[in-house]
């Protein structure tokens, strides 16, 4: 019951679930991490993204509707992440308009299926940080 008690308080509190520690280098070769936010009068929802990392930091490429929940989550600019089975309460969505090209083309480079996805819409680039 204890740890129960101090993993909720961990969370309420913006710190990380089970000493997770951020290292996105460690995660340059994951396929996907999961983003969490959460639209006001909802439940929480989490949807899987895609994800490269550049010069040591974590990026995302956002479709419309992905867009939109992290614009529209009730604390936004923050949202959760889980990666590598570890999951952070708090993290800053940073929109990174400037890296759209080296994302874009580290994503290609990543990801065989992005000779197709990359036509779709991603209005939004964003470097995950941690809070």
């Amino acid at each position: 019951m204890r740890s129960g008690v101090v993993l909720a308080m961990s969370l309420a509190f913006g710190g990380v679930a089970g000493g997770a520690e951020w290292a996105p280098a460690s995660w340059a070769n994951l396929s996907t991490l999961e983003l969490r936010t959460t639209a006001p009068g909802d439940a929480p929802h989490w949807f899987k993204v895609w994800l490269v990392v550049l010069d040591g930091q974590l990026y995302v490429r956002l479709g419309t509707r992905a867009a939109e929940r992290v614009r529209k989550n009730e604390t936004a600019p923050v949202v959760g992440v889980r990666v590598a089975h570890q999951e952070f309460a708090r993290v800053k969505a940073v929109e990174a308009p400037q890296d759209r090209e080296r994302v874009a083309r580290a994503m290609a480079d990543k990801y065989w299926s992005d000779v197709f996805v990359r036509h779709f819409a991603h209005p939004m680039i964003v470097r995950l940080v941690p809070q």
